[in-house]
């Protein structure tokens, strides 16, 4: 079973309160969203493998670690996915970045693809899907499918805030797929938002309604 990690570090909790707030305009709700993402960057990528070098310092040759040549991918879910991008690529600038866009079909409820661009190699890549919200879980887990479907082996789901009901989807879906989130709300509503939440993170992101 895959590992499902909250991000309970002091940033992160405090910023998510901040965007939380329903008072906290676009600009603002924007800035914090990159900053939060960035932040979680740190523990998602925790897992990548080193490699030893050396280094010539001004002063002798240092054993040092970078990166093994991991190859790395993002892919928000259209739209509100697109907030988290940047703070991701401050820390990974060299990961490519896909897209996918999905929409609930209104007589089957089940998502559907209307929009998937990604890296030519994305089999040979390490995937974050990165959406702010898990509600339901049906459109990460649709996402995941499709990226599945085109040869994608290692995949990680980053999000923001979690409903109990949209982590118990994917983790039925796609047990291989580490889950890592900020913090885990009480449960969804009628209208299939998280309560408490931040509301419509897309809407809030972009200013509209």
């Amino acid at each position: 079973m895959a590992k499902l990690q909250v991000l309970d570090h002091p940033l992160i909790q405090h910023k998510l309160s901040l965007i939380r707030d329903e008072k906290t305009g676009s600009k603002e709700f924007r800035e914090l969203v990159e900053e939060v993402a960035m932040l979680m960057a740190y523990e998602v990528t925790r897992d990548f493998p080193l490699q030893e070098i050396e280094v010539k310092t001004p002063v002798a040759i240092a054993k040092s670690k970078v990166l093994a040549g991991r190859k790395v991918g993002l892919v928000p879910i259209l739209r509100a996915g697109l907030g988290m991008v940047d703070g991701m690529l401050r820390l990974i600038p060299a990961a490519k970045v896909g897209h996918v866009g999905l929409y609930r079909d209104p007589e089957t409820l089940m998502p559907v693809e209307y929009y998937c661009k990604l890296p030519s190699d994305i089999a040979e890549r390490d995937l974050i899907v990165i959406d702010p919200m898990l509600a339901t879980g049906g459109s990460a887990a649709a996402a995941i499918r499709f990226l599945k479907d085109r040869g994608a082996k290692n995949i990680k789901l980053m999000c923001l805030i979690a409903a109990p009901e949209g982590i118990q989807a994917v983790q039925k879906a796609h047990s291989d797929v580490d889950i890592f989130i900020a913090a885990v709300d009480e449960h969804l509503n009628e209208h299939g938002y998280i309560v408490p939440g931040l509301g419509d993170a897309g809407d809030r992101l972009f200013g509209t309604k």
